[in-house]
């Protein structure tokens, strides 16, 4: 019976590993770096959380990445800013919902049709 759990266990776990988003990624203050900074270790890591305070000074946060390879098989890599210690609007990335083709009015339309 032991044995059978094992086998069961030992097919199972790699398929979890795989289905499991990545749940190490490292957290940043984007207004505490300059913008080239955010951008390298975006680079570096292909994944970081960065958080900053909102205009009415809430603290937001969301995941940027390196590109769509980051982001799950229905997301895109889209165009982004966040405020950094140097800049205003440092470019970034952050996944998104692709949206539906009937909600895609151009071919060349960010996310449509499996373009980012």
């Amino acid at each position: 019976m032991r044995a059978i759990h094992a086998a069961t266990l030992a097919l199972l776990l790699p398929m979890l590993t795989l289905a499991t988003p990545v749940l190490a990624v490292s957290r940043y203050t984007s207004t505490q770096m300059a913008c080239a900074d955010v951008q390298a270790k975006i680079a570096q890591e292909g994944a970081v959380i960065l958080r900053y305070s909102g205009r009415k000074g809430i603290p937001l946060y969301d995941r940027y990445v390196a590109s769509g390879r980051q982001c799950s098989f229905d997301e895109f890599a889209k165009a982004s800013t966040v405020p950094t210690a140097d800049r205003q609007n440092c470019p970034v990335r952050h996944c998104e919902r692709r949206p539906e083709p009937e909600d895609c009015r151009n071919f060349l339309e960010p996310g449509c049709f499996g373009l980012d």
